[in-house]
């Protein structure tokens, strides 16, 4: 493709300011969990429409439909005959959590043995600053792509996009488009560029136990009267077996088994035991549930439950006493196959079965989530793999996902079934929704060689 060789050039000359810019759009603290400045999220949507309009698109929009946080979209449809690609990532952010543990200020990104450490930095204004440099190469140096392209910049994914379908719906013609890339997934490994086939749904829900009006002094009236934690505690304990494995009863009846090709696939992967534990930071002596391939088909398409929080009391709060209540957020993730709805109401009914000693339980569900699965057939698939090779210098793989990306499904759906390409950044140090959140450099410029590639092969390839 003719300018291809320009725009990696341009791209290799003007990677800083590429990176200037996605450090100054980490700086906005751009939460969008409740309790947040709102105003923060409307901060970096203004600031990622003006790095969208200096990579040259000719189109760039802040789009904000009532009570919601805005989304960015910008276009570049001057490519005749050629496919319309429509190009995600978010720029909300997760709270920073425990600033006390993270080694440099999360809103302030900083360098450190060849990473770049700070919230967002990876998950997911990366995926910003990747479509604004691909794009920006191609326009900086030819004045053209050689596809057209629409860009979305979602602002509540962190959230569980409540109101993406809203968007979707509301702006359906203005997104058609042939292929859908969405760039806020993770690499198999740090240089092992992948494409996500799968991802599993989410149900969470608020589970209180309560025995008491108040809190009771545990010596005057400890003993006859059932402790409200043990009972939270017994609870939690009967949702999986020895081996970690879901025991609620119906849950796994529809859960779609790997194939044989994908076992074989998981299989040349190469994950051992050893690496894995690694890559989760697994204290020494503690077990392991599953060994080499098979923790992949843990993670990926089998379901897990999790207690994401438990409180009574308050810390440092201590004292001698009878708790009241206890409280839990529990979290279940979806394999493919499994229903939101129908492992909501399975578990609602389990934890309320499982309630010892009388005593009141209240269980609040949240929306669910659900999980996802495609099949790597189009040719797209292909072109794609072998951009990403390019760039990378390394093959690219076909890989599932143990977390939840909630709107692909519907994102599809309404935009007609086009083929999704889930790719992104993240390696398994990234540390996503955790302290010290992390992009790996040198990945970073890779991604963004292998769109300006994908660009340029997509239109070669005639589909």
């Amino acid at each position: 493709m003719n300018g291809r060789a320009e725009a990696l050039s341009h791209y290799d000359a003007n990677r800083n300011e590429h990176l200037k810019a996605l450090k100054n759009l980490c700086r906005i603290p751009s939460v969008s969990f409740a309790g947040y400045p709102a105003e923060e999220v409307k901060r970096s949507a203004k600031a990622t429409a003006e790095w969208l309009k200096a990579s040259g698109l000719n189109t760039v929009e802040i789009w904000e439909l009532p009570g919601t946080y805005p989304c960015v979209y910008g276009e570049w449809l001057q490519a005749p005959n050629a496919p319309t690609i429509l190009l995600y990532a978010h720029h909300d952010v997760q709270p920073p959590l425990r600033e006390e543990l993270w080694n440099s200020p999360s809103f302030e990104p900083t360098e450190r043995d060849g990473r770049l450490y700070g919230r967002g930095t990876a998950d997911d204004k990366a995926g910003i600053a990747v479509h604004a440099a691909s794009i920006a190469a191609w326009l900086k140096t030819t004045g053209s792509l050689p596809v057209n392209v629409k860009v979305l910049i979602e602002g509540e994914e962190e959230i569980g996009s409540p109101n993406l379908t809203a968007y979707l719906q509301h702006y359906r013609n203005r997104l058609s488009c042939d292929f859908l890339v969405l760039t806020d997934c993770a690499n198999y490994d740090t240089g092992k560029p992948s494409l996500t086939t799968s991802l599993r749904g989410l149900i969470t829900m608020d589970v209180t136990v309560s025995a008491l009006r108040s809190p009771l002094h545990s010596g005057m009236w400890g003993g006859p009267i059932p402790d409200p934690v043990a009972g939270l505690c017994k609870i939690i304990a009967t949702l999986t077996d020895e081996q970690g494995r879901v025991s609620v009863p119906g849950l796994l009846n529809n859960v779609i088994p790997p194939s044989g090709e994908e076992l074989a696939d998981f299989k040349a992967l190469g994950m051992t035991e050893k690496l894995f534990r690694q890559q989760a930071g697994l204290l020494e002596g503690v077990d392991i549930f599953a060994k080499n391939e098979e923790l992949l088909v843990k993670l990926w398409r089998e379901p897990a439950i999790s207690v994401n929080a438990f409180r009574a009391g308050g810390t440092g709060a201590v004292g001698n006493v009878l708790m009241d209540s206890a409280w839990a957020r529990i979290g279940l993730r979806l394999a493919p196959g499994m229903d939101p709805e129908h492992c909501t109401r399975l578990l609602v009914e389990h934890l309320n079965k499982v309630c010892p000693w009388g005593l009141h339980i209240e269980v609040t569900p949240e929306q669910g989530a659900k999980p996802w699965k495609t099949r790597p057939d189009h040719p797209v698939f292909e072109v794609a793999k072998r951009s990403l090779t390019r760039g990378y210098g390394n093959d690219a793989v076909c890989i599932g996902c143990g977390g939840t990306i909630p709107f692909v499904d519907h994102f599809t759906q309404i935009l007609g079934d086009v083929p999704a390409l889930l790719v992104g950044i993240e390696d398994p140090y990234t540390n996503a929704h955790s302290e010290n959140e992390s992009l790996h450099l040198g990945d970073f410029d890779k991604a963004v060689i292998s769109q300006i590639h994908f660009f340029a092969d997509l239109a070669e390839s005639g589909l």
